[in-house]
């Protein structure tokens, strides 16, 4: 619901049990009428038949789509031999609030505004505050707002479209509207605001009903009260919605936000998305958001300044409860103090079962890591954070934060006490407490697991952070910081996309980046970019080139030629801005390998010259512009930029690169790794510098050295380059920083550092890179080179260490890829899976091709199935669509 662009695009799946299928024509059609698409009548849209095996990313090319219309489609093929499928069931798209004028006379409210002197956009870096003066304190009110309205006809549908900022819950007749949690997505609050939409059609009933809505800050308003990585003000608590109710005898009326509304101050007494949440249940009114509910106190609700910014829908995955997690362990820590441990470190929020006097307060603090003593240790992940609960007293009372979330395995709790502990009956009985983790809701689409039981858990620790920082945006960590830092958006994006359905959030993130990029072409570190920092941590290639990584990665993994045009301008005035900061096309500046392990304590680069890393990636920048300039037709700007990546590759391997020695600067991970990656290192050469890496990594005992920067390269040169044997020996141990280090010593999810330091985050995003080769080493995984959106596999599985079983599975646009394969001694079993649609090439791990057996036949007199040659101690093969059960003897 609530799509935004009337370019709308159509993406199908096939599924059948014969081998060899591919699509040769398709055959859609599109009706305002569920009843006339029954008929085969497409009003709107009938394409005809077409020629081609495009199944995915169709642009619509039908009639103009209206605002808040919804469409029907359906869609049949043919097959290769002209077999005529049937029509897939219909399916549906509502259009959103296409233009301002659609939202008719719906107005932006609040309870109170500020004053523009007190406004203070972009935000402040700092815990103080103090240059501020008299902005920023004191507490905002979280408002109520409420509306009553009758219906007197049957409905047919109701829409609610609505934004709140910072976030919102909406109710109707005292039901929430959406499972949703910290709705809207945030965005640069000047330039967008996005909206939601809800089919509420079930929650309307005849006669009197109400709307209630509560608001609170988010990044929209960020007070200097408890922890805050930054200080901002675009204003107070504002609302905007509109009700539309479609009646079954073809009329509609329109409830819509305005200063007929009522408001007052909610219970939540203070709210912060970097300080906690305080709420006080004595302040409560019953049946607020109730039809008859006495009113006469509240205050008319007041105009809000008209925003400037677009109101665009949100089309992410909203963020939701994803996962409910009991208490594990519980203990008394003194007198009235408990500890609860959840077992698991996760982005969430509590739930509290809690009965006990009126008035009475309990203080819940939440950390990841606690001290020796026993006390939650908040030293890297913001301090202080907590929530407080004010008791109203009638009996069992539940209660859970709505506008704020932190990173956190512990919670001590202050002034209650277990129901089980029998001790202090003074105080407040906790009935139960519960962790809600909360994140991003995309789809799981990949599965992995081996007979490595230390990689299942790798897998795992990984996994929880990725979830953890899967919000609104990719943040980096979900307590300290919640921002979205770019790099490892892409450096972590093909982990996460074999995991996760991550389009609709990615292309929110480059948007955000087209909204956050400055008038002299510099894409800042973080995007949305609520606080400018200082040096490297807004001006650092490696994070700003997600710029133009991100398209180019939404186009290979989905298909999406649509964000490459969006996106171009921006990319464009990217690199043009890297190409001013260059001297003799050497970009010197920035971060670099952001935490690599080395001597001194984790930060900027240590092990290789920032030059080299930001060099490396302007150079990607640009050859990848200049594919996607290709793409849409810029062929002129095309034979520029390729002019352009020439010069730089020319300058990068004079300055870096020793021919005679064939090492690359300080011959560290990164500095070997990325030149290999990029496409820097001549075809001569690169054999020679791939040896050279393993042979440097082996002497030094083969640790993990690359960072946030480094290691997704390290991780992509040795898969591709055939050395997964060493990526195995170099992860499949507990003795030096690494995955398993971090396992040995407690941690359940990925950690900032390699060794686990206590005094940084320890949930983090970055360096989850083997994720990837999990997929695409072990799994055997990927996509042929000129593929797009996995239309043509590459299987090849890494028979790697003592792994003697590895399961695999990732859902592409086209369907459900598989690789699993096991094996005892010499004899190999493989099952592949190839979608409707695609191809694969498989890769076996043998020459004799005699051995070779698929369902019970020599692979060569499967008709169904051709070979192309043999390379590199391997027999290559082609398949079609369908499921291959392989044995084989390997070499």
């Amino acid at each position: 619901m609530g799509i935004q662009t009337p370019q709308v695009h159509l993406s199908w799946q096939v599924h059948s049990d014969q081998r060899n299928q591919s699509q040769a024509t398709y055959h859609i059609l599109v009706s305002d009428s569920e009843v006339e698409l029954l008929k085969n009548i497409g009003n709107i849209w009938d394409s005809d038949v077409v020629k081609s095996d495009q199944s995915i990313q169709i642009e619509y090319a039908g009639l103009p789509l209206d605002s808040e219309k919804k469409y029907f489609w359906k869609v049949k093929i043919t097959n290769q031999v002209g077999k005529e499928t049937d029509w897939s069931e219909l399916a549906s798209w509502q259009m959103g609030l296409l233009s301002t004028k659609d939202w008719g006379n719906a107005k932006w409210i609040s309870y109170s505004n500020l004053p523009d002197s007190m406004r203070i956009v972009p935000g402040v870096h700092s815990l103080s505050g103090d240059q501020l003066g008299g902005k920023a304190i004191g507490r905002s009110i979280v408002p109520l707002f409420r509306k009553e309205f009758s219906v007197g006809k049957n409905i047919k549908k109701a829409t609610l479209y609505i934004s709140g900022l910072g976030h919102y819950e909406a109710t109707l007749n005292g039901q929430k509207v959406g499972e949703s949690f910290l709705a809207p997505g945030w965005t640069d609050y000047d330039k967008v605001n996005l909206y939601n939409t809800y089919d509420v059609s079930a929650q309307l009933k005849k006669g009197n009903n109400a709307i209630g809505v509560i608001v609170g800050n988010g990044f929209y308003n960020i007070k200097r009260e408890r922890y805050r990585k930054l200080v901002i003000a675009y204003g107070y608590p504002k609302m905007i919605c509109k009700l539309k109710i479609e009646y079954s005898d073809g009329t509609a009326a329109c409830i819509v936000s305005g200063t007929d509304w009522k408001c007052t101050p909610s219970p939540i007494v203070f709210s912060s998305i970097y300080g906690g949440e305080d709420y006080d249940a004595t302040l409560e009114q019953k049946g607020w958001d109730l039809p008859d509910f006495e009113d006469s106190t509240w205050q008319p609700a007041l105009p809000a300044a008209s925003a400037s910014a677009q109101l665009s829908a949100d089309t992410d995955y909203p963020l939701t409860v994803r996962e409910v997690i009991q208490v594990k362990k519980t203990e008394q820590t003194e007198p009235g103090k408990y500890l609860y441990d959840f077992g698991q470190n996760c982005s969430g929020i509590i739930e509290l079962k809690i009965s006990g006097k009126k008035g009475s307060v309990v203080k819940l603090i939440p950390g990841e890591l606690i001290t020796k003593d026993k006390k939650i240790n908040q030293v890297a992940s913001g301090s202080p954070y907590y929530f407080t609960y004010t008791l109203k007293g009638d009996g069992i009372e539940v209660w859970r934060p709505r506008f704020t979330y932190y990173g956190f395995r512990y919670l001590a709790v202050e002034g209650a006490t277990p129901t089980s502990a029998k001790t202090d009956t003074s105080l407040c009985q906790i009935i139960d407490l519960k962790l809600l983790h909360t994140s991003n809701s995309a789809p799981k689409i990949g599965e992995f697991s081996c007979s490595n039981q230390l990689f299942n858990q790798s897998y795992q620790l990984i996994n929880w952070a990725i979830r953890s920082n899967l919000q609104s945006v990719a943040t980096d960590c979900p307590h300290r910081e919640k921002l979205g830092w770019l790099e490892q958006t892409y450096l972590m994006g093909p982990s996460m996309f074999y995991n996760y359905d991550l389009h609709p959030l990615y292309n929110k993130i480059v948007r955000d980046m087209i909204d956050s990029q400055l008038s002299n072409g510099l894409v800042p570190d973080i995007a949305p970019e609520f606080v400018p920092f200082e040096g490297g941590f807004r001006d650092s290639p490696e994070w700003g080139s997600a710029a133009i990584i991100l398209p180019w990665m939404l186009w290979q993994w989905h298909g999406d030629s649509s964000i490459v045009k969006e996106a171009m301008p921006m990319m464009k005035r990217y690199v043009d801005y890297l190409g001013t900061k260059a001297d003799d096309h050497i970009v010197s500046h920035g971060l670099g390998d952001w935490f690599d392990y080395g001597p001194k304590t984790p930060g900027e680069a240590q092990l290789t010259p920032k030059s080299l890393t930001a060099t490396a990636i302007y150079y990607y920048d640009i050859v990848l512009l200049s594919k996607m300039m290709e793409l849409t037709s810029n062929t002129e700007d095309a034979r520029k930029m390729k002019a352009l990546a020439g010069e730089v590759k020319l300058a990068f391997n004079r300055k870096f690169f020793n021919n005679q020695t064939k090492v690359y600067s300080t011959g560290s991970q990164t500095a070997m790794s990325m030149p290999l990656c990029v496409g820097l290192v001549e075809e001569q050469d690169r054999t020679k510098v791939l040896q050279n890496l393993e042979d440097s990594i082996r002497i030094q005992g083969k640790p993990l050295t690359a960072g946030d920067i480094g290691f997704h390269f390290l991780v992509e040169a040795l898969t591709n380059g055939g050395k997964s044997e060493l990526l195995f020996e170099m992860n499949n141990r507990d003795d030096v920083p690494g995955y398993g280090f971090q396992l040995k010593k407690g941690a359940t999810a990925l950690t900032e550092s390699w060794p686990a330091l206590e005094e940084v985050s320890n949930n983090h995003l970055m360096l989850g890179h083997i994720m990837e080769w999990f997929y695409n080493g072990l799994g055997g995984i990927k996509q042929q080179q000129n593929s797009v959106a996995y239309k043509e596999l590459f299987i090849s599985p890494a028979i790697v260490g003592d792994i003697t079983q590895t399961k695999t599975s990732f859902v592409s646009p086209y369907g459900t890829i598989k690789s699993e394969w096991s094996r005892e001694g010499k004899k190999l079993s493989m099952y592949v899976e190839v979608p409707f649609n695609t191809s694969a090439t498989i890769s076996f791990p043998t020459l004799d091709r005699n051995s070779i057996i698929e369902n019970g036949n020599p692979i060569d007199n499967q008709k169904d199935i051709q070979y192309l040659s043999a390379d590199n101690g391997k027999s290559l093969y082609r398949v079609g669509s369908g499921c291959y059960n392989f044995i084989l003897k390997m070499d």
